[in-house]
């Protein structure tokens, strides 16, 4: 299926009785909307480069302590593997401890399965593994709507952690602001400001335990998920734990599950935001080139971001 012919999110057969619909029969099982990159959105990403600074966008796998939703804390050490000849162990470790990928095995949509229709857990390790985002990267123009930065400039009261939701008619706005517009294959990146507001709160010796169970991110609403079909993103990256808020609202549903098993969404969560926001700002464009490298772990449900935007 061609670009061209792809349909429209209300063109989309519904699954079951979720009140969700489904893209099983138009994307490729294995990468889902990373499908959406080809050469020309690569070159998109290339050209958006000016200035040629680079941003890493993944935070120290230590940032969360204690880390969230119960998940272990890393353990690292650095051992004498000969002489002069040093080496790493990492034990307890969950690559989705810091800035990290979902892959398309991460959730399923109850008893119909995985993205694409999989039901068997042995078959959707295989079939769905982010080991086959990594045969390929992630590489693509990457779009900033900088939501936290709007909200200041327009005097709109906002706290990233208060389970604020952003609607379709937020992101819009934003893009209207800043001059963005997009296009089919674009990485679409939303920053709310919640690790530039955790590290501060952190800083200033806030108990941090709860980070978890409240924040500000996007609706899980229908409309969000017709709004980022639609608008034809390859990928979805926020700053906050989970990309939707929490705790949500529950006649809202699950962005989850409406956009990786349903969808095919690839989904980043917990980038660090800020300094390429700051030089979006500063140049007064929200494009740049971003590219990630997935772990190439065989059976793997996510990964680190390992995620870096050339502006």
């Amino acid at each position: 299926m061609t670009e061209r012919e792809e349909p429209s999110y209300d063109e989309l057969p519904e699954l079951g009785q979720l009140g969700v619909r489904h893209s099983w029969e138009v994307l490729t099982r294995e990468f889902g909307t990373l499908g959406r990159l080809d050469e020309r959105s690569v070159t998109r990403g290339v050209k958006s480069v000016a200035s040629g600074r680079t941003f890493g966008l993944s935070l120290p796998l230590s940032t969360f302590e204690p880390p969230l939703f119960g998940r272990p804390s890393v353990r690292h050490e650095t051992f004498e593997a000969g002489r002069n000849t040093f080496e790493d162990t990492i034990d307890s470790f969950n690559p989705q401890s810091a800035s990290q990928w979902d892959g398309l095995g991460h959730v399923r949509a109850r008893e119909h399965g995985y993205f694409g229709g999989i039901t068997d857990d042995s078959e959707a390790g295989k079939m769905l593994s982010i080991h086959r985002w990594a045969e390929r990267g992630i590489v693509g123009r990457g779009v900033l709507l900088d939501v936290a930065r709007h909200w200041e400039r327009t005097g709109v009261t906002w706290d990233p952690f208060a389970g604020s939701i952003v609607q379709v008619a937020d992101l819009e706005e934003v893009a209207q602001a800043q001059g963005t517009t997009f296009e089919r294959g674009d990485i679409l990146c939303v920053r709310t400001g919640w690790v530039g507001e955790y590290r501060s709160r952190k800083d200033a010796g806030q108990d941090m335990s709860t980070a978890g169970e409240r924040f500000s991110g996007l609706s899980a609403a229908e409309p969000m998920a017709r709004f980022l079909w639609d608008s034809g993103f390859a990928a979805v990256c926020t700053d906050n734990p989970a990309v939707e808020s929490a705790p949500g609202k529950r006649e809202d549903g699950s962005l989850h599950r409406r956009l990786i098993p349903a969808l095919g969404f690839a989904l980043a969560e917990l980038l660090d935001l800020d300094e390429l926001a700051a030089h979006c700002a500063e140049r007064g464009r929200w494009d740049f080139l971003f590219t990630a490298a997935p772990l190439p772990l065989e059976g793997a449900v996510s990964s680190p971001a390992n995620a870096v935007a050339i502006a």
